[in-house]
């Protein structure tokens, strides 16, 4: 067989050795699978991830950077969401213990380079303490990304779950799965005139879903559209193909040489 594929599970155990090098880069997708209100389908996280990574791997791959895709992780740290029904999610020292598992299969490889696609919050905090503990474990170059961070224009800073941008790029991807006859505005008002308390504010807090709204949602997905969602996944896709070269040669031991 020849390698055309840039899928790492699409590979046979005898390409693997052949096909990567210290300097691939595996990007893995993180999503989720959790309720986004009555409008989104509880797999939003994971389709937005997978099409985002999928899309900059193939870009990247066609202007010749060495970049391989893994399948996506799906079932992650969600519990902000278990009371609602739906929600399928791991503790967090069982999805530590998984992504640990991971780097050490990766080890196995000739590939050094992990690029974490990351698009459910929940799993950011988890996701930057992985990097560490598989640099020093492992001694691979690990990376995380979140994507730009983009407010709907109703949202008070509190568009972070099923609201503005996630609706809209759902909107782009997957308009079959999203029903807006059921999308409602649910911004804590109450609260978001804080000056120091609050998200991306400098006193972060704890949490769950349902302490703002009984739907689930945390923002206002009213005004989404598609085309919107189209800007939003661009931005998204363009950002990391950019980022690939970098993340590709960056070594930070050879401040040293």
């Amino acid at each position: 067989m020849t390698t055309t594929t840039r899928r790492f599970a699409d590979l046979t155990t005898a390409e693997v050795p052949r096909a990567l090098s210290r300097d691939s880069v595996l990007v893995l997708p993180t999503g989720a699978l959790e309720p986004h209100g009555p409008h989104l389908p509880l797999r939003t996280d994971l389709l937005i991830a997978e099409r985002t990574a999928a899309a900059a791997v193939d870009r990247a791959a066609a202007a010749g950077q060495d970049v391989w895709l893994l399948p996506a992780l799906g079932y992650t740290k969600s519990d902000e969401h278990a009371h609602f029904p739906g929600a399928l999610w791991l503790r967090a020292d069982t999805l530590m213990r998984t992504v640990v598992d991971i780097g050490r299969s990766i080890a196995a490889t000739p590939a050094r380079r992990l690029l974490f696609v990351n698009c459910h919050g929940g799993n950011s905090a988890l996701l930057e303490v992985a990097l560490r503990e598989l640099r020093r474990r492992f001694d691979l170059q690990t990376f995380l990304y979140g994507g730009p961070a983009r407010p709907g224009p109703t949202e008070e800073g509190f568009g972070i779950h099923a609201g503005w941008a996630e609706t809209s790029v759902m909107l782009h991807l997957a308009p079959e799965l999203v029903d807006m006859a059921e999308a409602r505005s649910a911004v804590p008002h109450a609260i978001a005139g804080h000056k120091h308390v609050g998200f991306g504010k400098s006193v972060r807090f704890g949490w769950l879903a349902d302490d703002f709204a009984e739907s689930g949602v945390i923002g206002d997905p009213t005004g989404a559209t598609a085309e919107i969602g189209a800007e939003l996944f661009a931005t998204n896709v363009d950002t990391l193909v950019a980022a690939l070269p970098e993340i590709a040669e960056f070594d930070p031991g050879r401040v040293h040489e």
